[in-house]
């Protein structure tokens, strides 16, 4: 098993320009189903998973939960995010992010809270093949974020220690769930989130975009 650090990205809002797609297609979703709710509130959530997402929100709002009503929901959002594959573009820098790791010989990995059913549009914008790169998304895994089990799993088939990868993710829950299984998080704003909010939840850098992070890859142990 190797030891030199291994990097771990999580995709929506760090790798593909994609947070607020998804923020209005719950926003549609939630629609259907008679919830009013500002894209504020959705908008934070965003980077859990889907089930929790819908758990959190009706609960906040004080409406029941009933899992026939969340399964909805879930289906409404992927059926609306998938009207939106057009317009899902990369993140400056993250094709050349990926690539730059390749040539240098280390290890990456994608893990994500989406299930495929979304997450295949997303990488396809990347031009990230999940038959050939190691890919870890929401139905492969018992909990999402901001539980660690896509990392952990995505660092198991990557064969490194999960606690000397690099998690890189632009939400509080990613940084969250990489501080849970004792990973070194890495926040970038592309996502929405502050500077202060991610540094908060754990991350011991924090970095603009994919394109910044390259720029000072080798402050988090990216050497060729």
């Amino acid at each position: 098993m190797r030891t030199e650090p291994a990097f771990i990205f999580d995709l929506d809002g760090t790798l593909v320009d994609s947070v607020y797609q998804h923020v209005l297609a719950w926003k549609e979703a939630l629609d259907t189903e008679g919830i009013d709710l500002s894209v504020w509130r959705i908008h934070r959530k965003i980077g859990m998973s889907g089930g929790l997402f819908t758990n959190q929100l009706l609960r906040e709002i004080g409406l029941e939960i009933e899992p026939e009503r969340v399964d909805r929901l879930r289906q409404a959002h992927a059926e609306a995010y998938n009207r939106f594959t057009g317009r899902i573009r990369p993140l400056p820098g993250a094709r050349e992010l990926l690539a730059w790791l390749s040539e240098a010989g280390i290890p990456w990995a994608i893990a994500t809270s989406g299930r495929m059913e979304t997450a295949a549009l997303n990488l396809q914008a990347l031009g990230v093949d999940p038959e050939t790169a190691t890919v870890v998304t929401r139905d492969q895994v018992k909990y999402a974020k901001p539980d660690p089990d896509l990392f952990i799993t995505a660092a198991e088939r990557l064969d490194v220690p999960v606690e000397t990868s690099v998690i890189v993710g632009d939400s509080v829950w990613d940084v969250l769930a990489a501080t849970r299984c004792r990973a070194l998080g890495v926040g970038l704003l592309s996502g929405g989130y502050g500077s202060d909010e991610l540094r908060q939840a754990g991350a011991i850098r924090v970095y603009e975009d994919p394109a910044d992070l390259l720029h000072h890859i080798d402050e988090v142990g990216g050497r060729r």
